[in-house]
């Protein structure tokens, strides 16, 4: 990682990099091995051996390091100090392709202070690519600075979204928000990872992407490194968001966010 080397990033950022990078070698050490299921909501929404044992070296190393920080992670929950700063935690975002085999899962880590993002970290390990932020220092990628894309209509997007795992019962109208935009015929995907969607979204890969139903740890990384990379982010909506009390998420490269909002909510 002699990317770390090039820029002056604090401390934070810095041990976020290394943290997740670390974390994601225990997951390529668990990538293509059969999983036990530890954790199950419903019938979908599962936590393998590997979101804990990834969990569990995250939360030993930030307290390594940051004794006195509070840290919200998607498996034990939140974890309350006397400190303004927290740490948000998904450990495994993409449990899914993990346990199939599918190699496109995250580890998502965001810092804050009070309301306000300081960095963000998202890692594939099994691309090695180590996308981050710190606030007012832009969004990276392996050590290159990223930016949003140029696309200036809807219609010529390539965008991405996720189905909550209790689509059926259409939480928010999801359904139809999708729907939307499919009747327009633009291309949508469906990676499995809202952290790396956004992450994507950060580097131009892809020029949006929104969702329902989804929790801080799974986006507030990904919202500074849309926003880093001179995107825009909100509510589906378009309200301003607050990440404890939002889960319904819209992040564009900016120049199609006003339609998109308005495509979404017909």
């Amino acid at each position: 990682m002699d990317y770390l080397q090039k820029n002056n990033f604090s401390k934070i950022t810095v041990s976020a990099i290394k943290i997740a990078y670390s974390a994601g070698s225990i997951l390529k050490d668990g990538f293509l091995k059969n999983h036990k299921i530890m954790k199950k909501e419903g019938n979908q929404n599962y936590a393998t051996e590997y979101d804990l044992k990834s969990e569990s070296f995250i939360i030993k190393n930030i307290k390594k390091n940051f004794k006195n920080h509070s840290i919200l992670s998607e498996e034990q929950g939140f974890e309350k100090k006397d400190s303004e700063y927290e740490w948000v935690i998904d450990p495994l975002d993409g449990t899914q392709n993990f346990f199939h085999k599918i190699p496109m899962f995250s580890i998502s880590i965001g810092v804050k202070k009070n309301l306000d993002i300081l960095s963000g970290v998202v890692y594939n390990p099994i691309l090695d690519e180590m996308f981050y932020a710190e606030k007012n220092k832009g969004s990276f990628l392996n050590g290159k600075i990223i930016y949003v894309s140029k696309i200036k209509r809807v219609i010529d997007s390539f965008l991405a979204t996720g189905f909550p795992y209790d689509l059926v019962d259409n939480p928010q109208n999801c359904q139809k928000m999708i729907s939307n935009v499919l009747k327009m015929g633009v291309p949508v995907r469906r990676i499995g990872s809202a952290a790396i969607d956004l992450a994507y979204v950060a580097a131009g890969r892809f020029d949006g992407f929104f969702e329902v139903n989804l929790k801080p740890w799974d986006i507030l990384a990904g919202k500074l490194l849309v926003e880093e990379a001179k995107g825009s982010f909100s509510a589906i909506n378009g309200r301003m968001t607050i990440i404890e009390e939002e889960n319904m998420v819209l992040a564009t490269n900016g120049k199609i966010h006003k339609e998109l909002i308005k495509v979404i909510n017909r």
